[in-house]
């Protein structure tokens, strides 16, 4: 009579339609802390590396177009987002013939969470290591956000190995010290773990000033919070507010004029995002994330810098203008 009750049981979990509350993260099975069970749009691969003493893993999508120009394309993606996130990005390049490369940095997305601090400079190293391991000797950047800053890094370092650079709403276009002061690790992880999934969608909407639909913001979302679930939640945690800090003590604005390979900004008009705005002093907030005007004060002081404002956009420009930012990527590359 048991076994009966059970296969009935199960047959009934079988074939009952699934419910809308279904949907909600909460009751999901939670991701783990390098995104297992979240899906990427091209098959993820993986490279060792070893990064303040640790032996870590970097994933990475990899993908050949059909007809290749013989050229290849790094994208580097920002903080709050798995670089899925770049799909659309890599089918434009794709059909144009380049051959993408689209690593999530370690730390972030599905490569692995080291429990010390992140540097510019090791992520930096460890994208070139790839590079080297994949044959590519010289590629262009695309980069967002955060991914911006290590693209700058990038192209100081290994100036020879980079064709062209472009920020894509870049952070880090100045130096956040000059307005925030500095804020214990401790403190941003218990403000971190206090969030929900609700204050983060509003969060993403103001800082971001997100012109998308909510359906389109609720795999950021899901990214984050069904990790919650995992039980190696408090080191996601830690390697995530230690980018927050590597952010803080690593400006890079001093060093974009001074890059010599071709730069193009594209940049949303109205993106205001500035991190750790919310703990600058109250009269120095408005000064901060004047993003456009920086990129476009920045543009003109390098060797071959150029911006671009795109209205109406915010911080996922590529997003929300995608056929703007295809025609701007697209023509200067091809140059």
């Amino acid at each position: 009579m048991a076994q009966m009750m059970r296969l009935l049981l199960a047959a009934a979990i079988v074939f009952a339609p699934l419910p809308v509350a279904a949907a909600d993260p909460a009751l999901r099975e939670p991701y783990g802390i390098n995104l297992e069970g979240f899906a990427y749009p091209y098959p993820v691969q993986s490279f060792g590396v070893v990064s303040g003493g640790e032996q870590l893993t970097m994933a990475y999508m990899n993908v050949a177009p059909a007809q290749p120009n013989g050229r290849s394309v790094v994208l580097l993606h920002g903080r709050n987002f798995p670089s899925s996130y770049w799909a659309p990005v890599i089918k434009m390049l794709g059909e144009a013939g380049y051959r993408v490369v689209v690593p999530d940095q370690i730390g972030f997305g599905k490569s692995s969470k080291p429990g010390g601090d992140l540097h510019f400079d090791d992520l930096a190293r460890n994208t070139m290591a790839l590079l080297d391991r994949l044959g590519i000797a010289r590629a262009d950047i695309v980069a967002h956000s955060l991914g911006g800053m290590l693209g700058v890094r990038i192209a100081r370092a290994y100036p020879d190995r980079v064709d062209h650079l472009v920020l894509t709403a870049p952070i880090g276009l100045e130096d956040y010290r000059l307005y925030v002061p500095p804020t214990p690790t401790e403190t941003i992880i218990a403000n971190e773990d206090r969030l929900t999934a609700e204050a983060y969608r509003k969060q993403l909407e103001t800082n971001y000033a997100l012109k998308l639909p909510p359906d389109q913001v609720t795999p950021f979302i899901d990214a984050r919070f069904n990790i919650k679930g995992s039980p190696d939640y408090p080191r996601w945690l830690r390697a995530f507010v230690a980018s927050a800090q590597m952010i803080y003590r690593e400006p890079v604005a001093h060093e974009i004029p001074l890059i010599t390979r071709p730069t193009l900004f594209v940049m949303g008009a109205d993106d205001h995002n500035a991190p750790g705005r919310p703990n600058a002093p109250e009269a120095l907030r408005a000064k901060m994330g004047q993003n456009a005007q920086l990129a476009e004060k920045l543009a003109a002081a390098m060797p071959q810098g150029r911006a671009e404002v795109i209205a109406g956009t915010g911080h996922l420009v590529f997003l929300e203008a995608p056929e703007r930012y295809k025609q701007l990527v697209l023509d200067f590359l091809g140059k």
